[in-house]
């Protein structure tokens, strides 16, 4: 038995292929961790909720550690994904009861603890821990054999195109921009006063944010004053808004690949990423608010990218159950 383990809703997303592709074909359980509280509807068969103490990431690795033994019962596998502490908490748990760890997109890596923090920590020492790793790109793969981590490498793509296989592209005069990564809090009204000053000067683009309901995000929202503020959207409603837009800015993880997979350049808002393979193609590094401009010059002059995401070919959800169908 496998059990297939979320607690945020890009893990979800992520997982969700492989739910599809197991059903009626390997024994497997859903259990919902409940790091991200409000995550609407989504399936799981079990779930655990937060106690929350005074740190909330405290709170997380502690009330998944504490999780009831039943869960954990025949469990020969646990698969977890991304870089959450519910993702770090879930595969320690695993690892205290000697149920072997997959690990989906394994090997991302920037080597600095504190960008993305603490997400670059839990990537490294879950990896330590895992039987297998399954990589989205062969630089990932590379990571794990030069760091020597113990479990057997595949490289199979990113989970989260496989939701993309239909979607189709076009170029509107939208400019989606997302912005919420903790490592940018501090100068977030940087970020969006340039963001902002763009949108003022570029009258032939529209510029869009679903604006992020961290606090430390929302306080600055005054200064987009030429910015359409709208709520989060549902991830389908996403995924269409970046399918017709002209490009996006962002400080996402997940929006490089899927970006790059819809054929579209992303303006990436940080001093680091650990997806490298796109920069330059799909992705543009912009380290600071001051060399923002000059990026958004050169990308809206020639937005339009026509190679292959280097990311997967939206079929990562099959390659790995025929992994797992020949290894159970």
């Amino acid at each position: 038995m496998i059990l297939l383990c979320y607690g945020t809703r890009p893990e979800w997303i992520k997982i969700k292929p492989l739910i599809t592709v197991f059903k009626d074909v390997l024994p497997f359980k859903v259990l919902y961790t409940g790091q991200h509280q409000h995550i609407g509807n989504f399936y799981h068969d079990c779930s655990l909720s937060i106690v929350n103490g005074t740190n909330r990431l405290d709170s997380i690795v502690k009330s998944i550690l504490d999780a009831p033994e039943e869960i954990f019962n025949n469990i020969k596998y646990v698969i977890v994904q991304g870089d959450t502490a519910s993702t770090y908490a879930t595969a320690l748990t695993a690892f205290h009861r000697g149920i072997k760890i997959i690990y989906l997109e394994s090997g991302l890596r920037t080597y600095n603890l504190k960008n993305p923090y603490p997400e670059e920590a839990y990537r490294q020492m879950i990896s330590r821990i895992s039987s297998i790793n399954l990589c989205a790109t062969k630089e990932n793969m590379n990571n794990l054999i030069n760091e020597k981590c113990p479990g057997d490498n595949y490289v199979v793509g990113n989970t989260v195109l496989d939701n993309l296989i239909n979607v189709d592209t076009t170029y509107g005069d939208e400019v989606i921009v997302t912005m919420h990564r903790r490592e940018n809090h501090s100068i977030m009204d940087k970020w969006f006063y340039e963001i902002n000053e763009l949108a003022k000067e570029n009258k032939d683009l529209k510029f869009i944010i679903p604006l992020h309901p961290n606090p430390n995000v929302k306080k600055h929202s005054y200064i987009l004053t030429h910015v359409n503020i709208v709520a989060p959207l549902p991830y389908e409603k996403m995924i269409e808004k970046i399918s017709n837009c002209r490009f996006l800015i962002s400080d996402s993880g997940g929006i490089q690949e899927e970006s790059s997979f819809l054929n579209k350049k992303v303006i990436v808002c940080r001093k680091w990423t650990e997806r490298k393979e796109s920069v330059g193609t799909h992705s543009f590094l912009c380290e600071e608010p001051k060399k923002l401009k000059d990026i958004f010059n050169d990308v809206k002059s020639n937005f339009i990218v026509n190679q292959p995401s280097p990311y997967g070919d939206g079929f990562a959800s099959k390659k790995i159950l025929k992994i797992l169908r020949s290894i159970k």
